[in-house]
């Protein structure tokens, strides 16, 4: 079975990846100057949001239709948007270890794998929503080392969330997150094969998600929220900013 990749979604996948990037490890720096108890937490769920559900699940889900099959294709609802909360849930738990107390190689590694390990159950939960007339196997070697990739890429991600404070360095780095995401994610797709299976009822995709635009969509939605956050993180730290003064 030939599929090809919509090369503008290709690019827009990335782009997603690489302003969600930047836009965790803007909100990753409030994380060790807050103040434990709910302070904390939120900051931690904010970065986790935004690399979870930006840099890395809209990253997924936009690169998923840009995977054009000769086949009808739609995506149930209800299991992609756990796949979504994987992602988040992964990051912020990864965020939670790494900044309790002090950063240290001997949290990251653990952080990372956990982290890694979600991304990737987010990626294959991901891959079970997809609605059609085939059946998904996978290259259990490809699939290890998608796996592997996930897991570096947590720890990079972590180690930066951490250490970049300068905007150069942090544009730099979401450059490179947002390779190594769409790393681990296209290793994945490579790892999958699919079996024809016959027909399906249309009845099968009521309730599902599907359309032309819809990757396009996903796009601008996650690139407003994130734009929003940032707006947000900027103004308060002008405002602590003037208050200091």
């Amino acid at each position: 079975m030939t599929a090809q990749y919509n090369m503008i979604l290709v690019v827009l996948s990335y782009l997603i990846s690489v302003l969600g990037s930047f836009t965790s490890l803007q909100l990753a720096i409030a994380i060790p100057q807050a103040r434990p108890g709910r302070e904390k937490r939120n900051a931690i769920l904010a970065a986790g949001t935004a690399m979870g559900g930006g840099a890395i699940w809209a990253m997924h889900f936009i690169a998923m239709l840009a995977y054009e099959m000769p086949m009808p294709v739609a995506y149930d609802t209800f299991i992609t948007l756990v796949s979504a909360l994987i992602a988040i849930a992964s990051c912020s738990i990864g965020l939670a270890i790494a900044g309790s107390g002090v950063f240290s190689v001997d949290k990251l590694l653990p952080a990372g794998i956990f982290m890694g390990c979600g991304v990737a159950g987010m990626h294959y939960t991901g891959m079970a929503a997809m609605l059609m007339p085939a059946e998904v196997y996978y290259d259990l070697n490809i699939l290890m080392i998608s796996v592997v990739i996930g897991v570096l890429a947590s720890c990079a991600a972590l180690w930066l969330a951490f250490h970049m404070r300068g905007q150069r360095q942090m544009f730099g780095s979401a450059l490179i997150m947002g390779m190594a995401v769409c790393g681990m994610h296209y290793t994945g797709m490579a790892a999958a094969n699919y079996r024809h299976t016959g027909n399906i009822q249309e009845a099968t995709f009521a309730g599902a998600m599907s359309g032309e635009y819809l990757g396009l969509s996903i796009f601008v939605i996650s690139v407003a929220l994130l734009m929003f956050a940032l707006w947000i993180t900027q103004a308060r730290r002008r405002r602590r900013a003037s208050l200091a003064i």
